[in-house]
């Protein structure tokens, strides 16, 4: 059986106090379910700290594809790895849309992660335009493609995905659970034609608007293995509420 993993993206959110009240209330809700905390990097110290010797682990939300050198402003595997991370997201939409990250480039990321001893929690979705143009699968298919072809169908053993619909981000729109698990279905057939061991454990999670209200009904797919959670992050409640229900 898969495991569920729940992983919280706090996006450019949180304070040192905010961040401090925020996981001492997660700590004892959590106790042994599967969570990951993705931080800014400013918060990784502190979420190192708080964490450490709980069941949450925690991850950042981005990194250079480059080892070290001269490129100011980035932050690499080695130096997450100091601040005890074992996720990283990569590929998120905010980072393809907003950044110009290429397919290319989140494959180089992607790889970066690995080559570290990270697990990347890889980032694939459409825009509203292109579920409306009926091209979804092809979209989702060549994000995919780019690592695959990168990194071998056997590197996504040591791996995460996350389908999120970018029309159902931070938007309040949230794919029916009969869409979401459409596309789920699509992902894991896609990669069991490659490799059904891979497809079998790999673990495929949700993103966009979840919600305590629409978390079981979502998790209860038979190919949805946790959320990738935004803002519901950020309120203990609403997290907790996700996170037990991914693990029913």
């Amino acid at each position: 059986m898969r495991k569920k993993l729940v992983a919280g993206n706090w996006k450019m959110h949180g304070s040192l106090a905010e961040n401090a009240a925020l996981l001492a209330a997660l700590k004892p809700a959590l106790a042994g379910i599967d969570a990951v905390v993705c931080v800014p990097f400013p918060y990784l110290a502190q979420a190192q700290a708080e964490l450490a010797g709980s069941t949450i682990a925690w991850g950042a939300q981005n990194l250079s594809e480059q080892a070290k050198g001269a490129f100011t402003g980035e932050v690499s595997a080695a130096m997450l790895l100091d601040f005890g991370c074992t996720y990283v997201i990569v590929g998120h939409s905010e980072r393809r849309s907003l950044y110009g990250e290429s397919d290319a480039l989140v494959a180089s990321k992607y790889m970066a992660a690995q080559a570290a001893g990270l697990k990347p929690i890889l980032c694939v979705g459409e825009s509203l335009d292109e579920r409306e143009s009926g091209v979804t699968e092809a979209v989702v298919a060549r994000q995919l493609d780019a690592v695959i072809n990168a990194a071998g169908i056997a590197s996504l053993m040591n791996a995460v995905l996350a389908y999120e619909p970018v029309w159902a981000i931070g938007t309040g729109k949230t794919a029916s659970p009969e869409q979401a698990q459409a596309v789920h279905a699509f992902i894991r057939n896609k990669i069991a034609a490659l490799d059904p061991a891979v497809a079998d454990q790999l673990v495929i999670q949700y993103g966009g608007s979840v919600k305590a209200a629409n978390a079981s009904e979502l998790m209860a797919k038979p190919d949805i293995d946790g959320g990738l959670i935004g803002g519901a992050s950020l309120v203990a409640e609403e997290f907790v509420a996700i996170c037990r229900a991914a693990a029913k």
